[in-house]
């Protein structure tokens, strides 16, 4: 198994993501909160639910999705979806499972490649260059938008190995000096160095579930990516761990644009700056995350937040 196909088999879709110790403010509402069954609205058409509501389009948009419909054979996984996403920015993509989250964050690295079923309309730029172009390697485009998986998902090679692998494939050292360099680099971004600068040739699947999941985002910014998505990164860890990715999302988020996926919105509080709604493969709400989680304008996202659907 290869190394790539590593990577592609550790995608999941959407699951449970560690809570965090604080809770967002709730949105305000004139209507009670009862025990009433909550009767959801049949989606087979963006015009079922309307126009996204809020703000899709950002300053400095660095990656603009325009259209976008993705089918797994005949299911309709996303529809229509239209959102720009801006430099140095970190946006949240929340909704309850199989809303189609998980997918479209797929799209923006061209991971659904690898399912044979998934078909992908519709257009998405990254500074400008069309991802789905012919011109354009989905190899070299994985090098500028990483992933970081649900689960850690180390390779069975020894620390240094780990974050050296994406260097080495695409050229970016010249000598050993070099490539310790930005070995020795992306371990301290990712807050790792001082735990385990005295043990680089030890496995990486022998730290701890945090500490993985750390060394995964090292690998990711060792190719010094221009992106960065996060499918759930925190889903397996505990309140500890968590709250160092988020402090490391923070720190990144000066140098990367970060769409990160979770279940959390108590995460997507803390870490991001715009939030994104999603029903049924429908984006139906984008705009600033405090206003997302103190007045939405749409019902939909308000049932959800406030817990009435999930």
């Amino acid at each position: 198994m290869t190394m790539a196909s590593m990577m592609e088999s550790s995608i999941t879709d959407d699951s449970a993501a560690a809570p965090g110790p604080t809770e967002p403010k709730p949105a305000s509402s004139d209507r009670p909160i009862t025990n009433e069954a909550i009767v959801l609205p049949a989606v087979d058409s963006i015009s079922a639910l309307g126009a996204t509501v809020g703000h899709v389009r950002c300053e400095e948009p660095f990656v603009v999705a325009e259209n976008i419909d993705v089918f797994y054979g005949d299911n309709h996984a996303i529809k229509n979806v239209t959102l720009e996403i801006g430099k140095s920015e970190v946006i949240a993509l929340i909704g309850p499972s199989g809303c189609g989250k998980s997918t479209f964050l797929r799209c923006l690295n061209r991971m659904n490649d690898s399912i044979e079923s998934a078909r992908v309309t519709g257009k998405i730029t990254l500074d400008g260059q069309d991802i789905y172009g012919k011109d354009l390697d989905p190899v070299a485009l994985r090098a500028r938008v990483g992933m970081v998986f649900q689960k850690p998902n180390p390779f069975p090679k020894s620390i240094y190995d780990n974050v050296a692998y994406g260097p080495r494939i695409h050229g970016l050292a010249t000598d050993r000096a070099e490539l310790d360099a930005i070995v020795h680099r992306s371990l301290d971004r990712a807050g790792l160095l001082k735990e385990v600068k005295d043990r680089l040739e030890e496995p990486g699947t022998g730290l701890s579930g945090g500490q993985q999941q750390r060394l995964c985002i090292a690998r990711t910014i060792a190719v010094d990516p221009e992106v960065i998505l996060m499918d759930e990164p925190c889903s397996a860890l505990d309140p500890i761990a968590t709250a160092r990715i988020e402090d490391l999302i923070d720190e990144l988020s000066q140098d990367y644009a970060i769409v990160i996926v979770t279940h959390s919105m108590q995460q997507a509080a803390r870490v991001s700056r715009r939030v994104a709604y999603f029903h049924l493969g429908v984006l139906v709400e984008v705009d600033a995350t405090d206003k997302i989680f103190t007045n939405p304008q749409h019902r939909l996202t308000e049932d959800y937040i406030t817990g009435r659907i999930g």
